[in-house]
């Protein structure tokens, strides 16, 4: 009896299990094959390499950023939207890099600060990461009404117009950075233990969201700012060259070194993140792939998105201290915390002056109004701001 009764068990098995299989009901897997790719490699590489690349990269970031936020309190005034732009950049950058120690220490074992944190760690990386490309994009552009529409920039280059332009940056990337809040929860992995990502919600919803995320980084805080650096520094470079300076060759390389770091620290991880949209929006949404593919795409990721981290972080430094005004500041704090160097310092400061007072009119007024006294033009308006 308790064979005949386990037969009949088992013969309601089998049948139940070809019903499921030869059913149309949108509820079962009909088609697709579930491929589980294994990251063992990429997750070792993650703990291996990313802790001590973002523990260097917080210190830097702060190092650098506070340095360039002690010259700006101790010798400048936010009464330009230079000034207000170079802040701005400064605080979103000690606040994307104030969220690598916590990840650093996610990559070492698991997630152990909680959900609420997990949340705010994710946002004010992502919101960080945003704003510093879009503030950079600002400050190119206050850089090139200073430098090609001189006169017309004279009233638009207020404060007023330097705050409005702070407060969309910031508004955009806390808009963009929506998802990292949404989504972000922690989870108990069997084999990783708690993890801060995304879940919580349907696979197809969290698709859909890290599409959106994809592209908005690509077009938004890519080929956006990549276009607009290009086309400033473009013009002004004929603007320069159009010119009769002395200098102007040192000028036109400093803009291409920009132009160039820009494009080198930048075009890698967007590429990827381009390729990962393409690979998550193809017909099988990313499960067609191989897993040799997808390992690929991790490491890439890894590599490229820690490179772009590193513009991010001396950003500021680079954007500041190749002006002259900026490097005088600099001297100045060294030579006031360093005594020994006081001496150097006022020599290479007073060959800087006699250097640059040779040829002021050449940098700051065209040919057709220069006279033979360098001193009565030092009312004039430069043509490269520092």
């Amino acid at each position: 009896m308790d064979y005949e009764e386990y037969d009949d068990e088992y013969l309601l098995f089998q049948q139940l299990l070809n019903d499921t299989a030869n059913t149309s009901e949108p509820g079962y897997v009909v088609n697709d094959s579930v491929q589980l790719c294994p990251r063992t490699g990429v997750n070792h590489f993650g703990a291996r390499i990313i802790p001590v690349f973002y523990y260097v990269n917080f210190l830097l970031s702060y190092l650098g950023n506070g340095l360039v936020l002690f010259v700006i309190y101790k010798y400048e005034k936010l009464n330009t939207a230079t000034n207000i732009f170079l802040l701005n950049l400064v605080l979103s950058n000690v606040l994307f890099a104030s969220s690598l120690p916590f990840w650093a220490t996610y990559h070492l074992s698991e997630w152990i600060f909680g959900e609420a944190l997990c949340k705010l760690v994710s946002s004010a990386y992502s919101v960080g990461f945003c704003s510093s490309v879009l503030f950079l994009t600002l400050m190119t552009l206050d850089r090139y009404l200073a430098v090609v529409h001189a006169v017309p920039a004279v009233k638009s280059r207020r404060r007023a117009y330097a705050v409005v332009g702070t407060l969309t940056v910031w508004l955009v990337s806390v808009a963009a950075s929506a998802k990292e809040f949404v989504l972000q929860t922690v989870w108990e992995s069997p084999f990783d233990g708690l993890m801060c990502e995304e879940a919580g919600y349907p696979e197809s919803t969290v698709r859909r969201w890290r599409l959106v995320a994809y592209y908005q980084q690509f077009l938004l805080f890519f080929l956006l700012p990549l276009f607009m650096v290009i086309y400033c520094y473009t013009g002004i470079t004929v603007r320069i060259l159009s010119t009769r300076l002395k200098n102007k060759c040192r000028t036109v390389k400093l803009i291409f070194v920009t132009i160039f770091t820009f494009f080198l620290c930048w075009t890698p991880y967007n590429v990827v993140v381009y390729l990962r949209a393409l690979e998550l929006s193809g017909p099988g949404q990313g499960r067609g792939s191989s897993c040799a593919a997808s390992e690929a795409t991790d490491y890439a990721l890894y590599v490229t998105r820690n490179v772009a981290y590193v513009y991010c972080c001396i950003s500021p430094v680079f954007y500041t201290f190749v002006g002259k005004k900026f490097q005088s500041h600099l001297r100045k704090l060294l030579a006031r915390k360093l005594p020994c160097l006081h001496k150097h310092m006022s020599l290479s400061s007073q060959s800087t002056r006699t250097t640059s007072q040779r040829t002021a009119h050449c940098l700051l007024v065209p040919v057709s109004h220069t006279h033979t006294h360098t001193h009565t033009h030092t009312h004039t308006q430069p043509v490269v701001p520092t």
